[in-house]
């Protein structure tokens, strides 16, 4: 049995929608962000970032697992799915997790951040990100060119990627043009696994996101 702490955002989707496509047992905690249950005394010593999503994997000794990156890879690895076995092939998978964690996360991120959630429009900051953002959205595309997935088969590089990218609009990021990019959203959006762990937990009015977050930044 695995406990998932997450909420509605797009590195929590990816913990849950590993765990559908794993098909084990795992109970979901779904944490107030605008109330700062991440910040609990209790949940620090899950996770000290204070962030989301953590898992707890009963059946290893109540072993804690934080960053969104760390959990996709350490349930592959438990289960034997989704992540190669041979050197090679997982490093390659490795490497477009962390272009994901290291690029696509941060990069989008600071665009809703600039372009949703700041009161104050900062138009050379919604550009620089937007534009940045853009110019990874083109690096996948590339890859993508002549495969289905990320790494050729369906992978952990594609569950961490495929959240963030999904929400392009919300980030004011056009996809337009990028024809591999586009149907690959549309590919792995068709999966139930897929379909099923974006509902985990239940999706919040995004007015209700935008809230939560300018709460949570001007803390």
């Amino acid at each position: 049995m695995i406990d998932l702490y997450t909420a509605a955002t797009p590195n929590g989707w990816k913990a849950s929608i590993l765990l559908e496509e794993l098909g084990v047992d795992y109970a979901v905690h779904a944490l107030d962000l605008g109330a700062g249950e991440q910040k609990t005394p209790e949940y620090l010593a899950l996770n000290p970032n204070g962030r989301i999503p953590t898992i707890v994997d009963r059946e290893a000794d109540d072993f804690a697992v934080f960053e969104s990156g760390a959990i996709l890879i350490y349930l592959a690895e438990k289960h034997g799915r989704f992540l190669p076995i041979d050197v090679k092939g997982r490093s390659r998978v490795i490497q477009w997790v962390m272009f994901q964690m290291g690029g696509i996360g941060p990069m989008q991120g600071q665009a809703n951040v600039f372009h949703r959630y700041f009161e104050t429009r900062i138009p050379e900051a919604i550009d620089r990100y937007q534009h940045e953002t853009r110019r990874l959205y083109e690096v996948l595309d590339r890859q993508l060119r002549g495969r289905s997935y990320i790494c050729d088969e369906y992978s952990i590089a594609d569950i961490a990627a495929w959240p963030w990218i999904k929400l392009h609009d919300w980030a004011g990021v056009d996809t337009s043009g990028l024809d591999a990019l586009e149907a690959w959203i549309e590919r792995v959006g068709n999966r139930d696994a897929v379909q099923q762990g974006m509902t985990i937990p239940a999706p919040i009015d995004p007015e209700a996101t935008r809230e939560t977050a300018r709460n949570i930044l001007t803390r």
